[in-house]
């Protein structure tokens, strides 16, 4: 029996997932939206916390992408930007908004409101992502601070390869949730970077795995496969 490539085969929170999806995640292949979606808002399911927001990447893309500032207010204020400790956006070079998900690279961004600063991790050795990260701390700053410094930070693991970018971003986020679920640390210039260390190459490839096999044992569980 063929399955089309946009069959549905996962519904997880607000998260859609299709069987195109498996196949990026079973070969060597740059994560796409959905994919990082999943993964943010299972961590949000592993790590709750009111203090703790992961943007899904359309809104972060849509945030970037504004033409208008003053006309995000109606769409982040039930986001409570001001409340939350920290923001963490997956940042994409892409910026067609015709083509919400294109690009070739993804970055986090997170904001931490302790140290009053836009931490911007980028796994390309070139720094590819700064100016979309910039752009995006100039659209949310009259939400999370009156002014905020922006940090590239220089102890973020780099990739070896053109295609796991999204894993990274998706490793170094499950870096910062269990950071600040075991309560961070009181230094601000450090925050969680220690914690990068941990983040290898072997480390991101057993990431795809993981996310693979997480998703097909949901399915399972609902019945699919």
């Amino acid at each position: 029996m063929k399955t089309s490539a946009n069959e549905k085969i996962l519904s997880y929170n607000d998260v859609v997932l299709r069987r195109s999806d498996l196949d990026i995640l079973s070969g060597p292949y740059f994560l796409n939206d959905r994919i990082i979606e999943f993964y943010f808002s299972y961590l949000a399911t592993c790590y709750p916390s009111e203090d703790v927001l992961l943007i899904p990447p359309g809104i972060t893309f849509w945030i970037k992408e504004c033409p208008d500032i003053t006309s995000l207010k109606d769409f982040l204020d039930p986001l409570q930007f001001s409340k939350r400790k920290l923001i963490l956006f997956p940042v994409n070079d892409n910026d067609d908004v015709n083509e919400a998900g294109g690009g070739s690279h993804w970055s986090l961004l997170t904001f931490e409101r302790d140290s009053n600063a836009f931490v911007h991790h980028d796994s390309s050795s070139l720094n590819m992502n700064r100016t979309p990260a910039k752009r995006i701390c100039k659209a949310v700053l009259p939400y999370t601070a009156e002014k905020a410094t922006f940090l590239e930070c220089s102890s973020t693991p780099k990739q070896t390869n053109g295609y796991d970018c999204g894993l990274y971003v998706s490793a170094i986020a499950r870096v910062i949730c269990k950071w600040h679920e075991k309560g961070g640390n009181r230094d601000t210039r450090n925050l969680w970077f220690a914690d990068l260390d941990q983040i290898t190459p072997s480390v991101v490839s057993q990431l795809r795995n993981e996310i693979l096999e997480l998703i097909k044992n949901m399915m399972a569980a609902q019945g699919k496969s």
